[in-house]
This record gives C-alpha cells, structure tokens and sequence, in this order.
C-alpha cells in the first residue's frame, strides 16, 4: 500500500514535528513514525468499515419499507433488494476476516457516529448512478463493482464532512487520504469475486525492510543533522539556513543522508524521489533549488569516492 515514497514523506513529517515541538527525542520521533505509518492501515480499515455500514443502513431501510402497506411509486425499483445485494459490498460486509480485524481494533467509529453513515447513505440515494443502477433488476458483477467504483469516487471520498472528520480525528491522516483514496480504487477495479478474504487485508507494506528503512532514514538523518547541515552549507551561495524553507532543509538533509549512508538506492533515484516530493510539499521553486545543490554534491562524492552503491535499490 506505502511506497518507499510515501515512507519519506512521513519522515519528513516526523522531523518537521520534532522541529516545531522543539523536543530533541529520538526515541518519540520514532514511535511517532511507527504510529502514523500503521494510522494509514486504520484509514483504509475505516474506510471498508464505513462501506458495511452504508450496507446495513440500505438492508434496514428495506426492512422498513417492507412493513410499510403502501408502497411509494416514485421510489419504487424493480429489485428493491439489488444494492444491498451488491456482491462487491457481500464480499466486505461478509468477510469474517475483515470483521476480525476492526473488532480487534476497536474501529466502530461509523457505528457511533451514525450521522455519517445516514449523510453519505442519503447522497447515494439522490445521485443518478444509484438511480441507474436501480432501474435494471439484474446485474453482473461487473456492474456491482463499476457502481461501488463510482460511489467512491464520486460521493463517498470527495465528501467534505467526511474528510474533516478524517482531519480533525489523525493530523496525518490529510496526506494519507489521497493515498489511500487512490489504492482503494486500484485495489476495487482488480478485484474478482473469487478473491479470497484476505484480499481485502493487503499488507501495508512491501516487507520488513520498509520499515526498517523507514527508522533508519529517521534516525541518520537526525543523529547527523549537523554534518549534514555542513554539507549544505558549502554548496549555498551566501548560506542562510533561517532563510532556507523548513520544509527544503529538511528534504536536502534526507536526501543527502541517502546519498552517503544508504549504499543500495541508486543516487539518480534518491534525487528523483526528493524533487517529487518538493514539488507537493513545498514552494514553487524548491525542486529546483534541491535538484542544483544534489546534482553538485553528487558529482563531488563521485570525484572523492564516497558515492559508494551497490545493488539495484528500492523505491
């Protein structure tokens, strides 16, 4: 779910943190990075929690409708049943595995702010896709999917009250949502309904050596901030660290940290994954100000042997 990308923008955002709070421990900053990287598994968790719920309210307005003796007219379709039959949303409102995994967790948000589900539910049942869908009574699964695509991505995710709850609940969570926003619906339109449970559960990361990336790039980076303070300072016109971007200081001592002390990431990737993450999180102009200062400490650890890598790399 997390690329290597997304791992050093939260180190990024972990260093920034321990730069405001003016707190020098390494040991928070780390349990700060450990916690706001396993908080992005909690979104995506909430995420499917609240697709259940959606689910639950429909089986029960049905229930409702059901011992009503006069049916409505206008809202009538030829399968009142079909949404919550939807066998997408079967396949999460059924998976024993997933249910496991939020009761262990304790993740019952949408069940005690139920206001929420009833918000999102009543957007659904307005928008013309739920309209359409409901006017067929049959459907494949192709169209369930295509349906719980669109939902998603056109009511769910864009709600506004829903990501202020998201907001206000994790402060990480602002630049988790667009991450994993993007995987939920990657991970939707590959889905087949032979997957087994566990498909729903993918590993937030690659493997072990994602997070052991994760705590080391914390940790050099800090443990050797004046050092690499040093190496800036030589390669800045009329250097100025108080007048250097926050935000760019710290990218340029991560990048530099890889650079010397991470000797299987390639350095055209390490300079490529910093300019990228410059251009979302920083000023106009950053990308380019990083990119002049590693492109002349790049060639200078060449000349002087300290460029030493190895291997393919990892993003």
């Amino acid at each position: 779910m997390l690329t290597r990308r997304h791992i050093r923008v939260k180190v990024m955002q972990s260093i920034y943190a321990l730069i405001q709070s003016k707190d020098d421990s390494l040991q928070k900053q780390e349990k700060f990075l450990k916690v706001s990287i396993e908080n992005t598994y909690t979104l995506y968790l909430l995420w499917l929690s609240l697709f259940v719920e959606i689910q639950k309210r429909a089986a029960d307005q049905i229930s409702l409708s059901a011992n009503k003796y006069i049916e409505d007219k206008k809202t009538a379709f030829p399968n009142p049943n079909k949404f919550i039959q939807n066998r997408l949303l079967l396949q999460i409102v059924e998976n024993k595995t997933l249910e496991e995994e939020l009761n262990h967790r304790k993740l019952d948000n949408w069940y005690l702010e139920e206001e929420y589900v009833k918000l999102i539910y009543k957007e659904i049942l307005e928008s013309d896709t739920y309209k359409e869908y409901m006017s067929k009574p049959e459907s494949d699964y192709a169209a369930d999917k295509e349906l719980v695509i669109t939902l998603f991505k056109n009511i769910i995710a864009p709600n506004e009250k829903i990501y202020d709850y998201f907001e206000d609940d994790k402060l990480t969570w602002v630049d988790d949502i667009p991450i994993v926003n993007t995987f939920i619906l990657k991970h939707f339109k590959k889905v087949k309904q032979v997957h087994p449970e566990s498909y729903f559960l993918p590993s937030l990361l690659k493997d072990d050596e994602d997070m052991t990336f994760a705590m080391q790039l914390l940790s050099r980076t800090l443990l050797k901030n004046d050092a690499l303070e040093k190496e800036i300072e030589g390669k800045t016109p009329n250097w100025d660290k108080d007048r250097i971007a926050g935000i760019d200081s710290i990218l340029l001592k991560m990048a530099i940290c890889e650079l010397l002390h991470f000797p299987s990431i390639p350095e055209r990737v390490t300079i490529n994954e910093y300019l990228e993450i410059a251009k979302e999180y920083s000023t106009p102009k950053s990308s380019i100000f990083i990119n002049g200062i590693l492109d002349k400490l790049t060639k200078e650890y060449k000349s002087e042997g300290k460029l030493n890598k190895m291997g393919r790399g990892l993003l």
